[in-house]
C-alpha cells in the first residue's frame, strides 16, 4: 500500500511522464516497479483521472526507447562492458547468465516475450546488442511485445476497476503462460479462417490447369 500511495503521489505531482521516465528507466536496469505503475495508471484512467490513450501512447514511448537504448549500448560496448560495469545497472553475472539461457531455448521471440519473464526483460535489449542481432530484427520482436505488454498491464486496471489488484497479481504469477495460451488460440483462429480461403484457392488453381491439359489435348 506505501509503495501504491507513493506512485499515486508521483502521478498527481508529474502526470503521464512518471510512466515515460519510469519505464525508460526500468529497461536501462533502475529499479522501478513498472507494472504495478501501469496497472495503477489504468486504475487511475477507470476513475477518470487519467486518459487511457495517451497512458498507451506515454508507456509504449518510454518502454520502446529504453529498450533501444539498451541495445545500443549492448551493440557497442559489448559483453566486457557488460561484465566490467553491470554491477552499477543492477546486471549480475547470474541475470547475464539467466538471461543468455533463456536467448538458447527461445532465440529471437524472447525480446516479445521477455517482458513477461521477470528478471528477464530488463536484459533482452543488451544481450540483443551483445550478439549483434539485426536492428530490423530487434525492433520488430521489441515493439510488438512492447505494445502487448503495456495494453495488458494498463488493461487490467482500465478493465478491472476496484478488483485490478487481484487480477494483477494472477497475471504477474502466470502472465507467461496466459500469454503463450492467447497466442496459441490466435493462430488456431487464423489457421481456421483462413483454411477455406487457401483451400478454395487450391481447387480453383487444380481446375484452371485441368483446363488447361483439356485445350492442349483438343
Amino acid at each position: 500500500m506505501e509503495m501504491l500511495k507513493w506512485i499515486e503521489e508521483l502521478f498527481a505531482s508529474y502526470g503521464y511522464s512518471v510512466l515515460f521516465f519510469g519505464l525508460l528507466l526500468e529497461f536501462v536496469a533502475l529499479p522501478f516497479p513498472g507494472e504495478t505503475t501501469m496497472a495503477f495508471a489504468g486504475f487511475l484512467s477507470y476513475t477518470g483521472r487519467l486518459d487511457f490513450i495517451p497512458l498507451i501512447a506515454v508507456a509504449f514511448a518510454g518502454t520502446t526507447i529504453g529498450m533501444t537504448i539498451t541495445y545500443f549500448v549492448g551493440l557497442k560496448a559489448g559483453l566486457p562492458f557488460i561484465q566490467r560495469y553491470g554491477k552499477w545497472f543492477l546486471f549480475s553475472p547470474a541475470k547475464l547468465e539467466k538471461t543468455q539461457r533463456w536467448f538458447e531455448r527461445y532465440g529471437s521471440i524472447l525480446v516479445s516475450i521477455g517482458y513477461f519473464i521477470p528478471g528477464v526483460r530488463h536484459f533482452t535489449g543488451y544481450f540483443s546488442g551483445i550478439i549483434a542481432l539485426p536492428f530490423r530484427k530487434f525492433a520488430m520482436y521489441a515493439y510488438s511485445g512492447a505494445m502487448l505488454w503495456v495494453v495488458l498491464f494498463l488493461g487490467i486496471g482500465k478493465v478491472f476497476g476496484p478488483q485490478w489488484m487481484g487480477i494483477f497479481h494472477l497475471f504477474e504469477l502466470y502472465a507467461l503462460w496466459i500469454i503463450s495460451g492467447l497466442a496459441a488460440i490466435a493462430a488456431l483462429v487464423l489457421l481456421y479462417r483462413y483454411r477455406h480461403p487457401i483451400r478454395s484457392r487450391l481447387l480453383r488453381r487444380k481446375a484452371g490447369l485441368k483446363a488447361k491439359v483439356k485445350e492442349t489435348t483438343k
